[in-house]
């Protein structure tokens, strides 16, 4: 810090502030020298107490430490829905006129699949594809053509082929029967037997 020289006012203005000043007396100062500030500190006199209040006693122990910040609380897990199983007959939640008039053939065929003498895995594969891909076109109703494939077992009765039995199963698992309203047994003129009309649902926009 640089320091000037007081100027002749600022030391005549001086001299007239401490004429009348009494210097202090030796105990004075040595009780005044333990509490001396430095020059460009001024002391600030303590904000008095009101009778009969006591000082805040501190609380003993630990310091608490700082809340951590709330967490926001977490979505609610909704649970899978679990559709009920469809059958040739029984379609769930499907208006009774609308079941009857698939059952005997009065909805428009949109499109079709032919399964008949793939392998169980092809035509797994082929027939999840298909109804994804008539949903996703808005497609309402579509034919699903599985072979009879009817054989003679070892005893002599007659047992329907393996697509035929495994297709109404892959209808009803979790990717197809969130897709899939009914299904009914084609009329002759479409398969009979070996075919299925498949009722797909809707998309919804925005979904």
């Amino acid at each position: 810090m640089v320091r000037r020289r007081a100027s002749k006012d600022e030391a005549e203005l001086f001299r007239q502030v401490v004429k009348d000043a009494k210097p202090l007396p030796a105990e004075a100062k040595r009780r005044l020298s333990a509490f001396e500030l430095p020059p460009d500190i001024e002391a600030v006199p303590a904000a008095p107490m009101a009778e009969g209040v006591a000082p805040a006693k501190r609380k003993r122990g630990r310091v608490p430490k700082d809340d951590p910040l709330p967490q926001p609380a977490a979505p609610p897990v909704k649970a899978p829905v679990t559709l009920p199983a469809l059958k040739h007959d029984s379609a769930p939640g499907l208006d009774k006129r609308t079941q009857m008039r698939l059952k005997r053939g009065q909805v428009a065929i949109e499109a079709r699949i032919d399964l008949h003498g793939m392998t169980q895995d092809a035509a797994h594969a082929a027939l999840n594809g298909f109804v994804a891909r008539s949903q996703a076109r808005g497609l309402r109703c579509v034919l699903v053509i599985t072979g009879k494939g009817t054989r003679r077992d070892d005893f002599g009765r007659y047992e329907a082929g393996v697509l035929k039995r495994e297709v109404p199963r892959w209808l009803n698992e979790g990717g197809n029967r969130e897709k899939v309203l009914a299904f009914a047994h084609a009329q002759p003129k479409d398969g009979g037997g070996g075919a299925l009309y498949v009722l797909l649902r809707r998309v919804r926009e925005g979904t």
